[in-house]
């Protein structure tokens, strides 16, 4: 009988590939180190939680696992299994790291006869690679390799809460690797799981308004939906970076379209572009959904299970039969009723009545009081003026000193001026207001200062009344900086004869 099986052979080398990823486990398990009482060290077993424990860290995005963590929670997990120290699971853990990572830095190797190609070939192929280093603290960190998650994917079973997490890892392996066609049926199934996500919010929610009937019930939904927001908030910071990387590939591949094969490849690009900002954009949803389920539903619930108790309390069986079925001692007594007693008020005299306002009553009943009067509005507004006042005038006294009798100056030449001088005028609010007033009530008139707010400028015009009809301040483009605190635009001031109604 001629038996024509040519499938058989195909593919070899990559199935012989994936076998040879189990190699370490082995080597592992071949190791005949004893703990502190010559009891033989599960090698084999801590190599496979090692694989564990750095792929929860990748889930949880946490990107500094070192060997130093690895022995720590190894050593936490022991509880007495083996006889080993802290320093005993260090050396474990190194033992574990290099032999999913040699020293040397080289990737594993396994020879083998192919039997496709009928030739002796070697596969490569790296668990843990080296991460980012720690200089001061002399720490480096490991995470898995492309391989070691397959290794991963190989023995372990997923829950479906993690499966949007997994296909976020392969996606960006399938994105660096170039592999368009495989990314996109990955978004496929992140549209599945997203929709997985959404159904369970949905049932979780209903739960959480029909089930919460007592404390330990509503903390162990409020753990549930902890659990998923901060699940989802990870989620969302991958989404985050897959997109920087997506956009990254498409600028770079729309600058480099010489072939068929660029052009396509950047077609690619932009269908995972806008396939994976949807899946996004719902996955941004259910975030929003799970804050709101965190804050609005737990909050419902937590008051549905007060007023429960509330309606559901018997005062009459709970506290009145208690206190007159069985006689209690009276401290007992007392802390049972207390909660329900109003709080005690009493009246008492303070000392501080002395120091509060007394009231002084003649024989004619008039009353009578040592304060002062207090100022009005307008006389506060007066006092405020007259200072404002005065200080104008010094400023512009200032202003006709720089001016040397002519006719016009620029603010520039007075703040240069000033910094000759070392006065402190430049570091003044008041001295910016001065020339900001001036500009928006220009042109300024002797006869205009009966009016309240041109009463502001009585000191200046008595300056310049007996040469000069009205001041003129006009704005130039220039703006300067005075100080680091204050910048101004540049003014030009005029002293002018004349009407005013001449201009």
């Amino acid at each position: 009988m001629n038996i024509q099986l040519k499938g058989i052979t195909e593919n070899y080398r990559e199935r012989m590939q994936r076998l040879a990823l189990f190699d370490p486990l082995f080597r592992l398990e071949n190791k005949r180190e004893k703990d502190e009482k010559n009891q033989p060290i599960d090698y084999f077993g801590y190599g496979l939680l090692t694989l564990l424990f750095f792929f929860e860290n990748m889930l949880i995005r946490n990107k500094k696992t070192s060997i130093q963590d690895l022995a720590q929670y190894l050593y936490q997990l022991n509880q007495g299994e083996h006889a080993l120290s802290l320093e005993g699971y260090e050396k474990v853990a190194r033992t574990v790291v290099e032999t999913f990572r040699p020293p040397s830095g080289k990737r594993n190797e396994k020879t083998f006869y192919n039997w496709e190609t009928r030739e002796h070939e070697s596969v490569h192929y790296s668990i843990l690679k080296a991460d980012r280093a720690d200089v001061h603290t002399n720490t480096q960190y490991y995470k898995l390799d492309e391989q070691g998650l397959e290794l991963v994917f190989a023995t372990k079973e997923y829950f479906t809460e993690f499966q949007l997490s997994i296909n976020q890892l392969v996606l960006r392996k399938q994105l660096e690797k170039g592999e368009f066609v495989g990314a996109l049926r990955q978004i496929d199934e992140m549209h599945i799981d997203v929709e997985s996500l959404r159904n369970r919010m949905t049932v979780v929610k209903h739960e959480i308004q029909r089930n919460i009937i007592s404390d330990e019930t509503y903390e162990r939904y409020k753990q549930m939906v902890e659990d998923i927001n901060a699940r989802l908030t990870r989620e969302n910071e991958e989404f985050s970076e897959l997109h920087i990387f997506v956009k990254e590939t498409k600028n770079r591949l729309a600058y480099d379209m010489n072939s068929e094969k660029d052009r396509k490849a950047y077609e690619l690009i932009l269908q995972i572009d806008r396939e994976l900002g949807e899946v996004h954009h719902v996955h941004t949803m259910l975030l929003k959904e799970s804050i709101d389920l965190k804050t609005t539903a737990l909050q419902a619930a937590q008051e549905a299970l007060y007023y429960v108790g509330i309606d559901s309390f018997n005062f009459k069986q709970e506290i009145t039969a208690a206190l007159v079925s069985k006689p209690l001692p009276l401290v007992t007594s007392k802390l049972l009723i207390e909660p329900f007693l109003t709080i005690e008020q009493s009246e008492a005299w303070s000392p501080l009545v002395i120091f509060s306002e007394q009231r002084i009553e003649t024989q004619d009943g008039v009353e009578r009081t040592t304060d002062f009067d207090d100022l009005s509005d307008e006389a506060l507004q007066e006092l405020e003026n007259a200072k404002v006042r005065k200080l104008f005038g010094d400023i512009m006294n200032l202003v006709l000193k720089v001016m040397q009798g002519r006719d016009e100056i620029t603010l520039k030449e007075v703040v240069d001026r000033i910094n000759e001088d070392e006065s402190d005028w430049l570091k003044r609010r008041i001295f910016y207001q001065f020339w900001y007033v001036m500009h928006q009530r220009s042109p300024i008139t002797y006869d205009k200062t009966e009016d309240r707010n041109e009463s502001l400028f009585e000191v200046v015009l008595e300056l310049v009344k007996y040469q000069y009809s009205y001041i003129e301040v006009e704005e130039l483009h220039e703006i300067i900086t005075v100080t680091e605190r204050f910048s101004i635009q540049n003014l030009r001031l005029r002293l002018k004869v004349g009407d005013e109604d001449g201009l």
